[in-house]
């Protein structure tokens, strides 16, 4: 797995890259006392204040910049307030520049994490107009970390941005492939038919009227010394029509993004085999795409999943909780010490939480207030919601064990969450997270388009049970 950044200056150029300073709005103040007149002049006719995210650049000899003034407003440039750092790459004058005034080691981290994704873009199908200004590793971190963490969400941020004509299923399990050969991993597929024979119906059945065949991809990876057991399982649906109950265009136009639960998925199981943590891995990526033709399923269809229980096919357009039930059940079979499944699953979720906010849920309280935690630690926002089981009969159905499509409207996040429950033997060492992958409008350190959610808090909480 190659992703390099171009954000990053690999030569000896510490002693001559631009410094950067971060200054509050008390701290500007005593810099104004204490600055060269020529600089506090500068700063004072360019109207430069220290509001969160502001910059000016001070001119030094020869045309050269000599320093650089960030703005941190009424707090301070630490801990994953670090990451506001992620603003700089594309707007400051390229060249090399260092981090100065950073005191804890994690809020060098955080900031080199989000100068890292900050100058993430997109290029498969055009030349930037610019290269990012490029970033010194600050001194005693552990870069291997950022790195990985930098990685993983760069992949998961190409996946989903790439559209669907190259990014079908195909590409998709070619994509798990080349991330499993990286760390030495096995990789299989079922597919087409072959699913059929080995009891994955509801995937077959959601992705057999594509050109391209449904499958079920399966990364396992054994790392040193392992001591416990995760399987991971993400939504691969490449792109999602609604099927016959098919989507208005504009309910399409970002459709590309329904795999971004696998892409999620992905990030993390490469965070963790990079790390070389001790687990034994388990990734199962149920990859389709929901078109339309002759032998779509139909709505009124009902269908027997992997573990047996019956399912009435409502709306063709609610089929990850379909693909994701056949994938948990063989996840749940070989019960692992933890179950994780991530799936851009209901606009339920995003009414409730919004685009950033992924909600997440589980029966185990002591893992909700871990992965809430890290989410915090991480900067990667979470909360959970409840499995309430008073709504359990919104998913029955008067001819099948259950349906897809819950009656009343309501609690479409919820709902989705207690019928993929259904198919997990033991729930307490299950977390499923409905996520967006994608990020409406740009911020520091996350560009507009697709975007990795939970990976990171996930790969923090699995990391510390390992510590």
């Amino acid at each position: 797995m190659d992703i390099a950044f171009d954000c990053l200056e690999t030569g000896d150029a510490g002693a001559n890259a631009v410094p950067i300073w971060p200054l509050t709005d008390e701290g500007f103040s005593a810099w104004l006392e204490s600055a060269p007149d020529v600089d506090t002049a500068w700063a004072l006719s360019n109207g430069f204040s220290p509001q969160k995210g502001e910059f000016l650049c001070l001119p030094g000899k020869e045309g050269r910049i000599k320093s650089v003034l960030f703005g941190a407003g009424n707090g301070q440039f630490d801990g994953i307030e670090a990451r506001g750092y992620g603003c700089l790459p594309l707007r400051l004058p390229e060249g090399v520049y260092r981090l100065e005034g950073l005191e804890s080691t994690e809020a060098r981290e955080q900031a080199m994490l989000g100068w890292m994704l900050g100058a993430y873009r997109f290029t498969r199908y055009r030349t930037p107009k610019r290269q990012p200004a490029r970033l010194v590793a600050p001194a005693e971190i552990d870069e291997a970390r950022v790195l990985r963490l930098a990685r993983g969400m760069t992949l998961a941020r190409d996946l989903i941005n790439t559209p669907t004509e190259e990014m079908g299923p195909d590409d998709l399990e070619a994509a798990i492939r080349e991330a499993g050969d990286a760390y030495g991993a096995t990789v299989n597929s079922t597919k087409g038919a072959a699913l059929l024979e080995q009891n994955y119906p509801l995937i077959h059945w959601v992705g057999r009227a594509s050109a391209q065949e449904p499958r079920l991809v399966d990364l396992r990876w054994e790392g040193p010394a392992a001591s416990q057991t995760i399987t991971l399982v993400g939504k691969g649906v490449c792109f999602d029509t609604g099927g016959l109950d098919i989507k208005p265009s504009s309910g399409m136009l970002i459709m590309k993004k329904d795999m971004g639960g696998a892409a999620c998925i992905l990030a993390l199981a490469t965070m963790i085999m990079d790390a070389k943590l001790p687990v034994t891995l388990r990734v199962l990526i149920p990859a389709v795409e929901n078109s339309v033709s002759s032998n779509s399923f139909r709505p009124g269809d009902v269908m027997k999943a992997r573990n047996g229980i019956t399912v009435e096919n409502r709306n063709t357009d609610a089929e990850g909780r379909l693909v994701l039930a056949d994938a948990l059940a063989e996840a749940a079979s070989e019960e692992p010490d933890l179950i994780v499944d991530m799936a851009t699953l209901t606009g339920a979720a995003r009414v409730a939480m919004g685009a950033d906010v992924p909600p997440f849920f589980t029966d185990d309280d002591d893992l909700a207030a871990a992965i809430h935690g890290a989410g915090e630690v991480m900067g990667d926002p979470v909360w959970r919601l409840p499995l309430f089981n008073g709504y359990e009969r919104d998913i029955s159905s008067s001819i099948a064990d259950i349906t897809n499509a819950p009656s009343g409207g309501m609690a479409g996040s919820i709902t989705a969450a207690l019928f993929l429950r259904r198919f997990v033997k033991n729930s307490h060492r299950w977390v499923h997270f409905d996520v967006y992958g994608w990020c409406q409008r740009a911020r520091p350190g996350r560009p507009e388009g697709a975007e990795c959610n939970a990976a990171m808090a996930m790969y923090k909480v699995i990391e510390d049970r390992c510590a």
